[in-house]
């Protein structure tokens, strides 16, 4: 009787929060889906359209145009944080004497939201308050960075600001993998003769392959849903040079009072998110039985 219950202890005590991850994650996704399919405007409605919704997103410009700032902001953001996280994971790795020191610079903004992030980064980039009216007052009336302004220019300031709030923590997850590389191998190969240099680009990183891996992942989500570091910063604009799927969706579901388009986008965003995460579960599991 003692061990029955010791066994299910633990279970009954999960049961209530695992009720209610049920409920508010998983019940709340498939209600979403079944909106999606719906003649939801306002406020839910019940009326069944089918894929109605889905064909009228698609031929929507600003979902395009969304789809395609994504492209930009996200192939830029994952590729300057890995590489980015990784040249600063390898310096620390150097066991330098302030590595104390700066891991919390560098983690620091990981520590902030997005809407921190966002009002910093546009109080920072504003021309008449920023950085070009700072360089105008020491004198450098040429200077001008009005990218925030610009329809070119402005998903590059997103970009920007991510990864200064991004990068630090893909410099932690790298740094932990370095540190797991087995020594002994470092040292047979400068026995060999090898480079420093050479020593990380031939045996260490590519050997943090499962670390590029949940790198990528974590990234790629990030991306995906990505919305209060835009309202914070750019709003979405200028125009809608900024809009990404997350923005569309609150735009279309509270603004333009259309939820069986905004429910069918958001959709869509958990398709594109689900894309991603099932493969990388089932390499780990598949890793897992392999050893």
């Amino acid at each position: 009787m003692k061990e029955t219950l010791q066994s299910w202890l633990p279970r009954l005590v999960l049961a209530p929060s695992f009720l209610l991850i049920l409920f508010f994650v998983y019940g709340f996704i498939l209600y979403t889906g079944y909106l999606s399919m719906s003649d939801s405007r306002m406020l839910p409605s019940y009326g069944f359209v089918g894929l109605d919704n889905y064909e009228k997103l698609w031929k929507l410009r600003h979902w395009t145009g969304s789809l395609k700032n994504l492209a930009v902001f996200g192939t830029l953001y994952i590729a300057i944080c890995s590489v980015l996280g990784l040249l600063l994971a390898i310096f620390l790795d150097q066991k330098i004497r302030i590595e104390g020191m700066l891991r919390p610079i560098y983690l620091y903004p990981m520590a902030l939201s997005f809407i921190v992030t966002g009002t910093a980064w546009k109080w920072f980039l504003d021309p008449g308050i920023g950085l070009e009216q700072t360089m105008h007052q020491w004198g450098w009336e040429s200077f001008h960075f009005d990218w925030i302004k610009s329809r070119t220019h402005a998903i590059y300031t997103v970009v920007m600001a991510a990864v200064w709030q991004s990068s630090g923590f893909v410099m932690a997850m790298f740094l932990a993998g370095l540190r797991g590389v087995d020594p002994d191998i470092i040292r047979a190969a400068e026995i060999d003769g090898a480079s420093r240099a050479r020593i990380y680009w031939r045996i260490i990183i590519p050997m943090m392959r499962p670390v590029f891996l949940s790198a990528f992942v974590v990234l790629a989500h990030l991306a995906i849903k990505s919305y209060d570091l835009v309202v914070a910063l750019t709003g979405g604009g200028p125009g809608k040079a900024t809009e990404l799927p997350a923005t569309f969706m609150y735009s279309y579901t509270f603004t333009r009072n259309l939820m069986g388009i905004g429910a069918s986008s958001a959709i869509i965003m958990l398709i594109m998110i689900f894309s991603i995460i099932v493969p990388y579960l089932y390499a780990e599991l598949k890793t897992d039985r392999a050893s």
